[in-house]
């Protein structure tokens, strides 16, 4: 991503550490609110996370003390209205709603300021850890608008319908422990170890077979758009295609061997 051409207008960072690729929101002195520069340079990182050969697993967080306060509107409505979307066409989808969709885990740590598209990342991640002193808020109502990235199916399938529309329906704040209790996040710790717990969970993701984990995204993923038996549907295909890959005789020799298994993601 460049560092030098639109810096008042915020930038997404990538960094590869390891098997992980570090995607940064950058823009600290605007809360992190995101420009249209900053959307379009998202789905890039997404595109470099599915596609780099040496990255097993992304890791989504913020530069400063907030992770998102959300969309600069007035410039993202403007984009909207040019564009007809809000990611380039072609791109990995962020949210995880239309193809192409990624096929490799994302972790995200979250913060201080969380609100409305912020929210709907996190929910499109599949863990997030949060700091304790979150605040997060789907505000759509009290501009007029509504969530379209996500946050109308994805909080009511893990909250239920009465606990999601409390929020979405009010605009209202909500606290960390308030996350962790309705499934929105998976984890909360204090303020300033959320990036340490986030880099250690999509370690250990990052160090299990490529294949397995893309397969189980995959499956779950589909189980949930379009139901429990187009899950199953496809269960034995998968792990016929998976118990042929070198990384499951890996598997079986390290369970022999009592050590640790070494995946090559072939």
């Amino acid at each position: 991503m460049s560092a030098n051409a639109g810096a008042d207008e915020g930038r997404i960072k990538t960094r590869e550490e390891g098997a992980l690729l570090l995607i940064k929101i950058d823009r600290p002195k605007k809360l992190n609110g995101f420009s249209p520069k900053m959307l379009e340079e998202l789905a890039e990182a997404f595109g470099v996370l599915e596609t780099s050969g040496n990255v097993r697993c992304g890791l989504l967080y913020a530069e400063g003390e907030h992770f998102t306060a959300g969309l600069e509107l007035d410039k993202v409505a403007r984009h909207l209205a040019e564009k007809g979307e809000l990611w380039p066409p072609g791109s990995i989808d962020p949210f995880s709603l239309r193809p192409p969709m990624r096929s490799k885990p994302l972790v995200a740590a979250v913060k201080g300021i969380c609100f409305t598209i912020g929210i709907e990342l996190m929910l499109a991640a599949d863990l997030v850890v949060a700091a304790e002193d979150c605040r997060f808020a789907q505000l759509e109502v009290r501009r007029g608008i509504m969530p379209t990235g996500g946050a109308t199916i994805r909080m009511v399938e893990r909250a239920g319908w009465g606990n999601a529309m409390r929020w979405l329906l009010t605009g209202e704040e909500f606290d960390a422990a308030t996350a962790l209790r309705l499934g929105f996040v998976q984890e909360v710790v204090p303020k300033g170890l959320e990036m340490q717990r986030a880099r250690e969970l999509a370690h250990t993701i990052a160090q299990q077979a490529p294949l397995a984990v893309a397969a189980t995204l995959r499956n779950a993923r589909l189980a949930l758009m379009r139901g429990q038996e187009a899950g199953v549907a496809e269960f034995n295909a998968l792990q016929q295609r998976l118990l042929r890959s070198d990384d499951a005789a890996e598997g079986v020799r390290s369970f022999i061997e009592r050590r640790g298994a070494n995946f090559t993601g072939n």
